[in-house]
């Protein structure tokens, strides 16, 4: 079956930075539901689109089509003290947004002075990408995932 919009769409990929070092890979394979539901980057859909199983695509993004362009509101200096004990570099830490509401993942980036360096930026934020990615399988959506936007199932989202 041909990649087309509602088909359940699983890949194995693997991501690189600019200077090939890999960044991330599938251990298990990924799905998703393929149309604009936003289940994964536009310009790497956009390339799967009418591909077959075996088929494979190598897409290189920039970070405005990747990951975002790095924030500086999103990097806070904090006093350690307002942070649970013993802080290390790498630690995660979750947010409110006091304008949106949303959660922020914070990762603790550096840790100096008594205090700590917290960055809600995607690790990935400001690099450029090139996404491989090899279909393994292809099948129609159901009803229940087109209208919920997502995959189900094996490798797709569990209610």
């Amino acid at each position: 079956m041909q990649i087309v919009k509602n088909s359940v769409v699983t890949i194995h990929y693997e991501m690189y930075d600019a200077d090939n070092n890999l960044l991330d890979k599938t251990e298990e394979p990924i799905a998703y539901l393929h149309g604009g539901y936003d289940g994964i980057f536009p310009m790497v859909e956009e390339a799967l689109h009418g591909k077959n199983v075996g088929e494979s695509i190598t897409v290189t993004m920039t970070p405005d089509d990747a990951f975002g362009e790095p924030e500086e509101e999103l990097v806070r200096v904090e006093p350690l003290d307002v942070l649970p004990e013993e802080v290390e570099v790498g630690m995660m830490f979750e947010a409110d947004d006091p304008e949106t509401g949303d959660v922020i993942l914070f990762r603790v980036t550096d840790v100096a002075d008594g205090k700590a360096v917290l960055d809600g930026n995607h690790p990935l934020a400001g690099l450029t990408i090139r996404f491989v990615a090899t279909v393994a399988e292809v099948r129609p959506a159901s009803a229940e995932e087109v209208a919920h936007g997502h995959a189900h199932g094996e490798h797709g989202h569990h209610h």
